[in-house]
């Protein structure tokens, strides 16, 4: 071994212990997979594969009132422009955007098949078509730009991509997320969006509102699939440090079918389930557990469920309690199981394990930035603009001059140069003269200019008011938070 690598040159050979490399190279892959993959950033609530996934229908111009695209060709341009890895790995996260039973609020529409609460798996992305949803166009890029985010190259720098989504709303809480890194974990519930805007309104009124007043405005996570928190203790320890347990059990009630021989028998209707419960190999392990005799009490076991909802029926036996069959569900079946709050996200590139106040005013903070940066990208257009059209205006306010300049010049340029010695023009409202057209003259074209002169006048002194006073910026952004909580559909959270 000493002889081979003695032919090397001298100086490109270090000398390194074997523990000491193996420990900076996992630590390098570990924090690869943390912020690369595994975690959600605090800010849009998204991985970098939903984000890529989101700006590449962006690009595609896949908006709700568009026509639905082949997944296909929407993870082609994910794996192509923007995330070079397994193109099963995108479509399932693809597909998870667009399930209802996985999203509180999907991100994305789908026209085809794309699995089901029972874990059927979806259609190749060959035959299945996407789009962005309303909440997901109008809540996170609506407002994408570099104005109002930061943009970096791409993995062999041939494209722009965002770093972070300009979203409006705390995805993060209104969808949850889930993911497995090295050495941590990360697992949010999902939340309600009506509840979650009235939490940030209620922090920006009140940056110091006491824990039990926020948490009586966001009791508790809103599950898609539905089900009863029992208990809300679990809850507020995972709202107070970041993690906790929350038990959740399914909706049953008690009903009397028609069974078999047209017999009629009280029967355990069930019509939701805990969140990521697989509702066909539930019943198949009730199957399995009575045959092994430790359920006692079931004839028969129907899915009836339909487009309109859950329903399975446990049909029980005439001389058995209903309770005593349903407490036994509970115990040795996911009818109920306890969810595992773990809220770690991304903060400034490091993971962090964030109670809900600091989840909620970590996204407020980046809320505010991104709408400074809009408003001061909006100004700077503004004044741009009335810088032409006041020259404009003065122009023809002095337009015999004008003219004259114009029929006596030997080319434009040094026309130019006069109309900003005659008239104190500046090389822009020059420009703008010079190629103004002959209808701009018309006495309809100068009230037209003079109208669009004073509605941005108007804008420039609103932008100024909300980029000087920091009341009126967070006036502002209360209003988008209720103008997303009126547009966006909700339902009630589940009961206790």
């Amino acid at each position: 071994m000493a002889d081979q690598l003695s032919i090397l040159p001298a100086g490109q050979v270090i000398p390194t212990a074997l523990h000491l490399e193996v420990q900076q190279s996992y630590l390098e892959y570990a924090m690869s997979v943390i912020v690369g993959r595994a975690l959600p950033d605090v800010r849009d609530g998204l991985k970098p594969v939903h984000r890529r996934i989101l700006y590449a229908m962006h690009e595609l111009g896949l908006t709700p009132d568009r026509p639905y695209r082949k997944c296909a060709r929407v993870v082609g341009d994910v794996l192509g422009k923007y995330h070079p890895h397994g193109d099963q790995s995108v479509y399932d996260a693809l597909v998870r955007m667009v399930q209802d039973f996985s999203s509180r609020y999907p991100l994305l529409e789908g026209h085809g098949n794309f699995g089901s609460v029972d874990d059927d798996p979806p259609a190749a992305m060959r035959y299945t078509e996407t789009r962005l949803a309303s909440v997901g166009n109008e809540g996170l890029l609506n407002e994408i730009g570099e104005a109002t985010v930061d943009f970096t190259g791409n993995f062999d720098n041939s494209q722009q991509e965002p770093i972070v989504l300009p979203a409006q709303l705390p995805f993060l809480l209104l969808n949850g997320c889930s993911g497995i890194a090295v050495g941590m974990a990360t697992n949010i519930p999902p939340h309600n969006l009506g509840e979650v805007v009235d939490g940030l309104i209620a922090l920006i009124d009140r940056p110091d509102l006491p824990d039990a007043d926020l948490f009586r405005l966001i009791p508790a996570p809103d599950f898609p699939t539905g089900g009863e928190i029992l208990s809300l203790e679990g809850v507020q320890d995972a709202y107070r440090t970041g993690r906790g347990s929350v038990p959740v059990r399914g909706v049953a009630t008690l009903e009397e079918v028609t069974g078999r021989g047209r017999q009629r028998r009280m029967a355990i209707v069930i019509t939701e389930l805990p969140f990521q419960v697989n509702k066909a190999s539930w019943i198949e392990k009730i199957a399995d557990l009575t045959n092994q005799g430790r359920i006692e009490g079931i004839v028969d076991i129907r899915d009836e469920s339909d487009r309109d909802g859950m329903r399975v029926v446990i049909e029980l036996k005439r001389d058995v309690q209903p309770a005593v069959v349903l407490n036994t569900l509970y115990k040795i079946t996911p009818l109920q199981s306890n969810f595992g709050v773990i809220m770690l996200a991304i903060v400034n590139g490091q993971p962090r394990q964030l109670p809900l106040r600091e989840l909620l005013q970590t996204f407020l903070d980046f809320r505010e930035e991104t709408l400074t940066r809009q408003y001061s990208n909006e100004l700077e257009k503004a004044e741009g603009r009335a810088h032409i059209l006041e020259g404009q205006l003065l122009a023809l306010e002095n337009l015999d001059r004008v003219i004259h300049i114009l029929r006596n010049a030997p080319d434009g340029t040094t026309a130019k140069m006069q109309m900003k010695e005659d008239l104190e023009f500046s090389d822009r409202q020059a420009d703008s003269i010079l190629s103004m057209p002959l209808r701009r003259l018309t006495g309809l074209e100068r009230q037209n200019l003079q109208t669009e002169f004073e509605e941005i006048s108007q804008r420039m002194e609103d932008l100024h008011s909300l980029l000087d006073n920091r009341k009126e910026l967070l006036k502002s952004l209360k209003k988008i938070c209720d103008r997303s909580n009126v547009n966006t559909p909700t339902r009630a959270a589940p009961g206790f």
